[in-house]
């Protein structure tokens, strides 16, 4: 019998906080695969809390009731997402677990490892409650932001920044050191030109590397090189790591993908023959394609996913609505065909391109504030720590001076 939150639909806040559902066909090598109805994403971008229960879903751990049904909202899900750590761990504390679950609607704060595609501190700033969700609901979380050992990277982060809370610190605190000059302007500070420094520093700024200690140029060397892996993979995934992945994962398995601070879900299979390649793909849960039965999955092949492959549930490449329209992707060509044929109004279509394009220059300013806070924290800090220090040397000196002191 169903329970109760099964069969009554939960109150629908607002409509940014609904989700259309999409039915698609899954199933394990061999067997008949079975229809699921998993969540789509809206206008609001990817949201790590749609992952999570879509693998409850395609793992048959929560199902969506009753069948009819074609929205849910967070409440509604929540609520079966409870009810299923409730029931599988009824002899655990899951307060951590359901504490974390409102803050994975926007994403994660996760502290991955440079060295571990599996590995994660809590971060600095969360209290490791999104840890303990995963592990609670007995999802695998992985991550391709993984440095090569054998690059000039491998070796710094290796030894000086394992993670990414410990990268972020220790540009912090170069970046305090050189005065504010490393962040606002790298080049200019290599080249010792002062007026990269911060406003009425003037030549009072420590100018070239030559005016620091071998100890500290050796520590403005590895944020440099650190700084520069973290631009350089802004998308939080490396062909290192993606190859990674594609070599480590067990087959036919769903795992959670930690990526640009959100999830999703990736999933590997292997090709038939004889090399038995592997091959991984993410699943496409853009409501765009809410009426595209063809395309489910999408094949990883690259970090930006220009050269990506929409397939269908048996990972055949899709034939989209509207067939191919040259020079246009697959999405380009459904939603054509779809105004074409009246299905879209061709305003909407633009009010929602124009939203969509809002909402991710919004992530991409949010992300650079956070990197700017998580700089400006780290570097308080630091000159909080070394005023310490600099009047705990002050009082000691005045201490030994008192003591060396001869009354006559």
């Amino acid at each position: 019998m169903a329970s109760q939150l099964e069969q009554t639909p939960s109150v629908q806040s607002s409509q940014a906080e609904v989700w259309y559902l999409k039915d698609v066909l899954f199933g394990a090598p061999g067997e008949e695969k079975k229809g699921y109805k998993i969540i789509t994403q809206n206008f609001n971008g990817p949201c790590s809390f749609i992952a999570i229960c879509n693998i409850l879903i395609l793992r048959g751990n929560i199902t969506i009731l009753p069948p009819e049904r074609r929205t849910v909202s967070y409440e509604f899900l929540s609520q079966l997402v409870a009810e299923h750590l409730l029931t599988s761990s009824p002899d655990v504390d899951i307060s951590a677990a359901l504490e974390i679950m409102p803050y994975t609607q926007k994403g994660m704060d996760l502290n991955p490892l440079f060295t571990s595609s599996t590995s994660f501190r809590p971060s600095q700033h969360a209290a490791g409650g999104g840890l303990n969700l995963f592990e609670k609901a007995k999802i695998e979380l992985v991550h391709g932001w993984l440095v090569d050992p054998e690059s000039e990277e491998g070796g710094v982060m290796g030894r000086v920044a394992k993670d990414y809370d410990r990268a972020v610190e220790l540009i912090a605190e170069v970046d305090h050191l050189t005065g504010g000059r490393l962040v606002l302007d790298e080049e200019a500070f290599l080249r010792g030109d002062d007026s990269a420094g911060p406003s009425g520093s003037g030549s009072e700024s420590r100018g070239a590397m030559g005016s620091y200690t071998d100890e500290q140029k050796k520590k403005i060397e590895d944020a440099i090189i650190v700084r520069r892996f973290l631009q350089a993979t802004s998308s939080q995934l490396t062909y290192h790591g993606l190859f990674h992945l594609a070599q480590s994962l067990r087959p036919h398995t769903l795992y959670a993908l930690f990526r640009n601070s959100h999830l999703s879900i990736i999933y590997k299979t292997v090709e038939d023959g004889e090399d038995g390649s592997a091959a991984l793909y993410g699943l496409v849960t853009d409501q765009v394609f809410l009426h595209e039965p063809s395309i489910v999955w999408e094949r990883l092949e690259d970090v930006d996913g220009s050269s990506s492959v929409w397939v269908d549930a048996d990972f055949r490449r899709a034939n989209p609505a509207g067939g191919d329209f040259a020079g246009q992707t697959a999405e380009e060509a459904m939603t054509a065909a779809e105004i074409a044929a009246g299905i879209i109004d061709p305003a909407d279509h633009e009010l929602a391109r124009q939203l969509q394009e809002e909402e991710e220059r919004l992530a991409r300013e949010e992300h650079q504030q956070y990197l700017r806070e998580q700089y400006e924290r780290a570097a308080y800090e630091q000159a909080q720590a070394e005023n310490r220090r600099e009047a705990m040397e002050k009082k000691a000196a005045k201490k030994k001076k008192s003591r060396d002191c001869i009354i006559m």
